[in-house]
């Protein structure tokens, strides 16, 4: 079975949002067509869903201001504007994005302690969202993965699908993600290629390549 994992295509990353990925809504319309294409068995929606104090938030440091380093669960931790938080539109999936066409909507980073860029597990690598054993249980052999932003939650989820889902394909799609530093996102890419996973195009998925 073949599987798209849609990763944070959420208000708070795209234009206007509280951590706004740039170009972030532009790959909503490319999803779209992704879901609708009839290529896809399962498709299921990652959520960045996080409380209002969360540890992430260089609002919850003294004397740090956004996008410096920190320390969260005494591990290095990138601090990030208030984004995502639980209950507000800034957490919402992107209204234009075909939600009809997902079959589950999995949240993450729900704990206030640990950060979770990958839709399979905390950052800590210790508590597992359920979405491995989701996918599996379904028969998923092939997961194709796009979303937000390329250089984290995309990056980390990629990887976590071939950590803990072994035996399956595993493919990032390019022109349906957007990432926030191009020198991270081209790092991203080599490193997700190095582990075995391949990048194609919504272009060529629809194309049946």
């Amino acid at each position: 079975m073949k599987a798209l994992l849609l990763i944070d295509i959420q208000n708070g990353f795209c234009p206007g949002g509280n951590l706004a990925v740039p170009e972030g809504d532009q790959v909503v319309p490319v999803a779209n067509a992704l879901i609708d294409s009839g290529k896809y068995a399962l498709v299921v929606a990652s959520q960045d869903w996080h409380p209002e104090d969360h540890g992430s938030f260089a609002s919850t440091h003294a004397d740090k201001n956004p996008f410096d380093m920190g320390v969260l669960s005494g591990k290095p931790q990138m601090l990030w504007p208030d984004h995502c938080v639980q209950g507000t539109d800034d957490a919402e999936l992107h209204p234009d994005l075909n939600i009809d066409g997902i079959h589950l909507i999995q949240q993450k980073g729900q704990k206030q302690h640990i950060d979770s860029y990958s839709a399979f597990r905390d950052n800590d690598q210790e508590a597992h969202t359920g979405l491995a054993d989701y996918l599996r249980s379904q028969g998923v052999t092939e997961l194709d993965i796009c979303g937000l932003a390329t250089d984290y939650c995309v990056k980390f989820s990629a990887l976590d699908a071939v950590d803990m889902l072994p035996g399956v394909k595993v493919r990032f799609i390019e022109d349906a993600s957007r990432g926030i530093d191009p020198v991270g996102v081209t790092a991203a890419m080599e490193e997700m290629v190095s582990r075995g996973i391949d990048i194609t195009s919504s272009r060529a998925i629809l194309a049946g390549w």
